[in-house]
């Protein structure tokens, strides 16, 4: 049951944050959305990664691996959504 509710709680979270990054790359705009957001995020996530793994707990260790994936591709939709509201003016 311990289990399960960790992976039911980590699925929530990505399916949430996945999907505000889906909605930013639809939106096509990086208004309301720090750069700095994405920057902490992949800090965390890569700290929070390696502790998972030292502390053999691998439903965080796979959540925040994805969540790591999650931030570098909100970066990116981030960045890139950026380069075309400056390429526009």
């Amino acid at each position: 049951m311990t289990e399960t509710i960790g992976w039911l709680s980590a699925t929530i979270l990505l399916l949430t944050i996945g999907r505000q990054v889906y909605s930013q790359w639809r939106a096509g705009t990086d208004q309301g959305v720090s750069k700095w957001l994405f920057v902490g995020q992949v800090a965390a996530s890569t700290g929070f990664v390696i502790y998972s793994w030292m502390l053999s707990s691998w439903v965080f260790v796979a959540t925040n691996a994805l969540m790591l994936v999650t931030a570098i591709v909100g970066e990116w939709v981030f960045m890139s959504n950026r380069r075309k509201k400056k390429a526009s003016r």
